[in-house]
């Protein structure tokens, strides 16, 4: 969830992250997220930086890992292969939108997908990236989107925000 909300990644993209893509060279889990144009849509690579809770979430999820393990899946399937002690197989992008699905539902959330944390990851960072001294542009990286039209889609207005502005003009 947090890989959604706190980084803006995609279900596809959560799918395919590796733990090579989280960690620095000792193995420890970094402070950005290297996301290679294999893994992503268009192929944009780009470099995500990790918020607080989501770095203490892959620490956590890390001890949980085998201690010489620098790479496999993130978020592995519970299938393993036909040995016991067969390599952590990756999930599915359609396998996370289920889990998200089923997640959602089970927390009473309606209308709630996995592009659900997706979407605010994007807005909130709108919204605050004034205050980093940063732009729409900045947004639009981090999302990897390929045109700001497609950022400014995902941002949801405020009614609330919008009063206060309109009062402050």
């Amino acid at each position: 969830m947090l890989l959604s909300i706190r980084a803006g990644l995609r279900a596809s993209e959560i799918a395919r992250l590796d733990w090579s893509m989280v960690t620095d060279g000792r193995g420890r889990v970094g402070r950005l997220i290297e996301l290679p144009g294999r893994v992503v849509k268009y192929g944009m690579a780009r470099r995500v930086p990790v918020h607080p809770e989501l770095r203490a979430a892959l620490v956590a999820l890390k001890r949980l890992t085998p201690a010489n393990r620098h790479s496999g899946p993130v978020v592995a399937s519970e299938r393993r292969g036909t040995y016991d002690n067969a390599p952590a197989q990756p999930m599915k992008p359609k396998a996370i939108v289920n889990w998200f699905a089923a997640t959602c539902r089970e927390a009473g959330l309606e209308g709630c997908s996995s592009h659900s944390g997706r979407r605010t990851f994007v807005t909130r960072a709108a919204r605050l990236v004034h205050k980093a001294g940063g732009s729409l542009r900045d947004v639009q990286q981090l999302a990897g989107h390929r045109s700001i039209e497609t950022t400014q889609a995902y941002i949801d207005g405020d009614a609330d925000s919008q009063r206060r502005l309109v009062r402050m003009m």
